[in-house]
């Protein structure tokens, strides 16, 4: 059985979330951070081996004086990100144990992640060495020039909104790393493409929200309130296997 590491990624600038006390993945909700929230879906579960939790460097003393305790309780380590995600992914990769094999990265700002889905990107990454959480795109897209006019209309057929968390071979992960050293993939599927190797996409569930801005909190907090419950060896929440979840 592989061993799987967790780096939950909370170090972007959070500009669009607008808020002079919080960053986003700091910011309170439902009674504790949202960050929090995103590590206990993880650190709940018996196939999780290590957290790894990656910061800004200008956040660690607020981090360490707010969250210092959490990570001595529950076992979580700390990484220092950098100025591009794939940098901060990096930093998390090497405070992981050597037996990991398996790596998942997720973003800190996405608390509302139900085990079911967690399930399923893990068991197809075991099995492919490469997957992700995504959603097909359901809305029209339009492309606007820069004065915000409409030039086309975009075939949305086959097009997916990325989620995560995203999950990877770590040897994988590790030489798509090395076979670009630019730091400027967007995120670690597009590394792993780019390396050759196919990414599979699990179906998500838009649930499974980013917070972007205070209004997404509010959200949020009503999308914890409905999310499918882990079993603990009972009967399964009344609505596990309902497709509105997804």
């Amino acid at each position: 059985m592989s061993k799987t590491g967790v780096i939950l990624v909370a170090a972007g600038r959070s500009s669009r979330f607008a808020d002079a006390h919080y960053k986003k993945p700091f910011a309170p909700l439902a009674g504790r951070a949202v960050w929090l929230h995103a590590a206990e879906k993880f650190l709940d579960r018996d196939d999780i081996a290590q957290l790894v939790v990656v910061i800004a460097p200008e956040d660690r003393e607020m981090f360490l004086d707010k969250f210092g305790a959490n990570l001595a309780i529950l076992g979580i380590a700390l990484a220092e990100g950098g100025g591009q995600r794939a940098t901060s992914v990096r930093n998390g990769m090497a405070k992981l144990a050597s037996d990991i094999d398996l790596v998942a990265i997720h973003d800190a700002a996405r608390p509302c992640l139900a085990g079911r889905w967690i399930d399923e990107v893990l068991a197809t990454a075991r099995r492919t060495g490469a997957a992700m959480l995504a959603t097909p795109v359901t809305a029209t897209l339009k492309r606007c020039d820069e004065n915000r006019l409409v030039t086309a209309t975009v075939d949305r057929s086959g097009l997916w909104e990325a989620q995560t968390p995203q999950v990877f071979s770590r040897q994988l992960l590790t030489e798509a790393f090395a076979a670009d050293a630019s730091d400027t993939a967007t995120d670690e599927a597009h590394l792993i493409q780019a390396a050759g190797h196919p990414v599979t996409v699990v179906p998500g569930s838009p649930l499974n929200l980013k917070i972007t801005t205070r209004d997404d909190l509010r959200l949020a907090e009503q999308v914890l309130k409905v999310l499918p419950k882990p079993s603990l060896g009972g009967p399964a929440h009344p609505f596990a296997d309902d497709d509105r979840w997804r």
